[in-house]
């Protein structure tokens, strides 16, 4: 458990998930906080598939704000390991929020573009119907409903398609597996943006530093529109690797997870509310693979 901050007048913050990709990268921007108390927690210090274990860590915390950024994200591996699946992401949801309510802490909730089903013609608003076509969606779509009907006054922030320096991600695998191979195929019909952690975390602290908390859920990811063939292809030329890429649909690369082919986050609600600006994603692909 990693504690930043000494002062008892501080906001004490409690980020589980800190080893993550996002948590890695609140580490990283904690020192710009100072008005903030950092404890950092994982697994190992804070099991989110051990109810008494939050119960009991959550108490000996008492912190003022939970940023959760725990969850099962191995989306096809959830298809057969559905109850550990629903634990983390549903069931430690659903008592982390009460917990918080219970002592007036506020709650982060991080959920995901998994929720649609990827029909749609248009950008995903907040108030859009969720029709989850996996179990990875069914359980974070189960945590949100838990989230907000156990502490109405969390804040959700759903995003998408997540990369960092840290863990393991689509940036990293394609940059290594264009040094192993000559071709590579890539989808390229499901759609999307890319959200570079660093700027989800920036997101975050902003919001928690602006002294205006209004719940609900709110989307955020980088701005652009595109598939990940696209998405391969900007790897490539910013890494000027010399891999050939070709673009495939879906239906010849099946996975036990259904993704869904559009997934489209509408930013407008947390620009209008926060002034939060969106960062385009190919300038932050930038970033990422110079700091690699």
């Amino acid at each position: 458990m990693k504690l930043i901050g000494h002062l008892n007048n501080m906001k004490k913050i409690l980020v589980t998930g800190a080893n993550g990709q996002l948590g890695s990268e609140i580490k990283q921007l904690a020192s710009n906080y100072p008005n903030f108390n950092f404890i950092f927690t994982d697994i190992a210090d804070f099991p989110l598939d051990k109810s008494q274990e939050i119960i009991t860590n959550f108490n000996l915390i008492q912190p003022d704000i939970v940023i959760n950024c725990a969850a099962y994200t191995a989306v096809d591996k959830a298809e057969d390991d559905q109850i550990v699946a629903d634990a983390i992401n549903h069931l430690a949801i659903a008592t982390l929020a009460t917990l918080c309510h219970n002592s007036g802490a506020k709650l982060v909730h991080i959920s995901t573009d998994y929720v649609f089903d990827g029909t749609s013609p248009v950008a995903y608003k907040e108030e859009d119907l969720p029709n989850p076509k996996s179990i990875y969606g069914v359980t974070k779509l189960a945590g949100e409903n838990a989230c907000l009907h156990n502490c109405p006054e969390s804040i959700i922030i759903r995003t998408a398609w997540v990369y960092s320096e840290f863990g393991n991600n689509f940036v990293k695998t394609m940059l290594r597996l264009m040094t192993e191979r000559e071709s590579l195929s890539v989808v390229n019909d499901q759609i999307g943006s890319p959200t570079y952690a660093a700027d989800l975390a920036q997101v975050i602290l902003t919001i928690l530093d602006s002294n205006k908390w209004e719940p609900g859920i709110y989307h955020y990811s980088n701005e652009g529109e595109i598939s990940w063939f696209d998405f391969a292809s900007d790897i490539k030329e910013i890494a000027q690797k010399s891999c050939d890429l070709k673009g495939i649909p879906a239906s010849s690369y099946p996975t036990p997870a259904e993704r869904p082919a559009f997934s489209l986050l509408d930013k407008s609600k947390i620009k209008a509310v926060y002034g939060i600006e969106a960062v385009d994603y190919k300038a932050s692909l930038r970033i990422m693979m110079k700091r690699l």
